[in-house]
């Protein structure tokens, strides 16, 4: 096993300039530092973990918890994509990530489960948060930054549900339509902030929304939607535009509307929510909101290493991020 001391041998310096270089002191200039890693490199030298802990009373290791309804895991359209961001950040700032879970592991709880794997900290994203095992882990002593959900005392990184759906409304009224229904997702904190945004954006232009044209599904769940689209279209008055919770959820719609044998968007208008791939091979395209997936993830990660490495210097903050409206084919103007 290469050590210090043959990294020293190599550069022909200390055994303590080679630590301090590989630990990024400054009191090593950028071109020492520079050669000792090189040289580190060569030979095949890897720090070793346990002893690394021990220095830094840290184990470098970061857990996320991330449990959705429809057990679609790492294939989520949204939240694939922000952990990816996450995982790059946290992996170049030499940590590594553990998933934490509670159904394994002799039944651990999730704040048991994290001492169990040792971690210096937490990432929430889509669970239940108000599950009594995520309230433990967020009244515990552990640094904790959550996702899409905020609690007083804990940072949060949140796509601003509450702009991007008054965007969606202003684009969908702005092509005349007043019939406006809308699939909701499960009741979270996304969904009320979404739904106070929809009943708001569509009264401040004067349109009464009929009780009849909100419904409620899961994310990500196409069957339902499918269901809900059904009783839409069986209105008397049926709306001439559909939004969904997600563009996933929003093929279900489509199979109905179509189902039907009725035209998109001739005959009935749908809008998605998130700005997944798959909403932009759709035919036609499907006007949705994308959500800032890359900068969600990153700053994350970059608020809970902070909060790791700095306890006593970091703020408790919001973090609001925007998304962007894309224009699909999907919506008629009327």
């Amino acid at each position: 096993m290469v050590s210090l001391k043959d990294i020293a041998a190599k550069c022909g310096v200390s055994v303590a300039t080679v630590s301090k270089a590989l630990n990024d002191l400054s009191d090593v200039g950028p071109a020492t530092k520079e050669r000792i890693r090189n040289a580190a490199r060569e030979l095949g030298y890897f720090p070793n973990s346990s002893a690394r802990a021990l220095k830094t009373n840290r184990t470098y290791n970061i857990g996320v918890l991330f449990v959705d309804q429809s057990q679609s895991g790492l294939t989520h359209d949204y939240f694939a994509h922000v952990l990816d961001s996450f995982k790059k950040v946290v992996e170049s700032k030499g940590y590594d990530i553990t998933f934490i879970n509670s159904t394994h592991n002799n039944n651990m709880s999730y704040l048991e489960h994290s001492h169990y794997r040792g971690v210096d900290g937490v990432v929430i994203a889509c669970v239940d948060f108000y599950d009594p095992q995520v309230i433990e882990l967020i009244h515990s002593d552990l640094p904790v930054v959550t996702i899409d959900h905020v609690f007083d005392y804990r940072i949060a990184v949140l796509s601003d549900n509450i702009q991007g759906m008054h965007d969606l409304v202003e684009y969908v009224c702005s092509k005349g339509h007043t019939k406006i229904a809308y699939i909701a997702g499960n009741d979270t904190s996304v969904t009320k902030n979404r739904l106070g945004s929809f009943y708001r954006s569509l009264e401040k232009r004067g349109i009464d929304t009929p009780d009849e044209y909100v419904m409620y599904a899961s994310y990500r769940d196409p069957e339902t939607a499918y269901k809900c689209t059904k009783k839409l279209l069986a209105l008397k008055d049926r709306p001439t535009c559909i939004m969904y919770s997600d563009d996933y959820s929003c093929i279900g719609g489509i199979n109905a509307i179509r189902d039907e044998g009725l035209d998109i968007p001739g005959d009935i208008s749908v809008v998605g929510y998130d700005g997944s791939y798959i909403s932009q091979i759709l035919e036609p395209k499907l006007t949705t909101l994308e959500q800032d997936t890359e900068q969600i993830g990153r700053i994350a990660a970059e608020k809970l290493i902070h909060l790791i490495e700095n306890p006593k210097t970091t703020l408790i903050q919001r973090m609001v991020i925007d998304g962007h409206l894309i224009e699909g084919g999907s919506v008629a103007e009327i």
